[in-house]
């Protein structure tokens, strides 16, 4: 089963032509999107988004970029939702963003372990968000889990770094989700580990509308593409198109638990 495990199909890039955007995927083989929440007011309308479309999960997240706006009692209206809602899959994105960013390291690690906190006490898995900052990123996770217990998935999603930090989060039961950024020509660090990710600690995503593969680059990227993603790893990893949309629907289930 494919399945885009990164979406944000609440933002204004797909006003003009949703149903469309919908139908294509569905022509593409894709049969279920995690709509992703990154701050209070995606996240409601991913919830929304979710309850109105049968094939269409949420989650409910805080990325480093508005991390002023996660606080506890955010947090406490948030557990109190995932317990009303089954629709709501994940906690994130949420976690640290070094590259260009004015907003402290220190602010941007506090919102982060609250939202650890929450799915930890929701027990739904976390999806990280991690650029430039990868040994913070896993200091933080190291302090808050035990890696020797059954925990909550974790997954980085749009890994982008490189082979010697994946087989570390490979090594601790966490996945790497892999956008378009594998089509690129230039991207061999992400080739690499895509290549070389074990079968079950891998899913694929689009992050759109951002990341379009390179077959439509400069272009919007949507659901449909994310069969662009698959095809790449098949070819990396010398298994069948076939291969890759079953493994990672496989893994997308028991991470997300639908």
């Amino acid at each position: 089963m494919l399945i885009d495990t990164h979406a944000h199909l609440m933002l204004k890039e797909f006003e003009g032509d949703f149903d469309e955007v919908l139908l294509k995927a569905k022509e593409a083989g894709v049969e279920k999107i995690i709509n992703i929440g990154c701050d209070v007011k995606t996240s409601q309308v991913a919830v929304e988004m979710a309850e109105k479309y049968e094939n269409m999960y949420a989650t409910l997240g805080v990325h480093p970029d508005d991390a002023v706006l996660a606080t506890e009692d955010l947090m406490d209206e948030w557990k109190n939702l995932i317990l009303k809602n089954k629709k709501i899959v994940a906690i994130g994105e949420c976690g640290l963003d070094y590259f260009k960013n004015e907003i402290p390291a220190e602010m941007q690690k506090q919102a982060f372990a609250l939202q650890i906190d929450l799915a930890k006490a929701a027990k739904i898995p976390l999806i990280v968000h991690c650029r430039d900052a990868y040994d913070d990123c896993l200091e933080i996770l190291d302090e808050k889990f035990d890696w020797n217990e059954k925990n909550i998935g974790i997954v980085f999603h749009c890994y982008s770094g490189n082979l010697s930090f994946a087989e570390k989060l490979w090594e601790r039961g966490i996945f790497t989700s892999f956008t378009a950024i594998v089509t690129y020509p230039n991207a061999k660090d992400v080739q690499e580990v895509a290549k070389e990710v074990p079968l079950d600690r891998f899913m694929v995503e689009t992050d759109c509308p951002f990341l379009a593969p390179q077959l439509y680059r400069g272009k919007r990227n949507e659901p449909a593409y994310v069969l662009e993603v698959a095809k790449k790893i098949a070819e990396l990893k010398n298994i069948s198109l076939e291969e890759v949309i079953e493994i990672s629907g496989k893994n997308a289930f028991g991470f997300f638990g639908f």
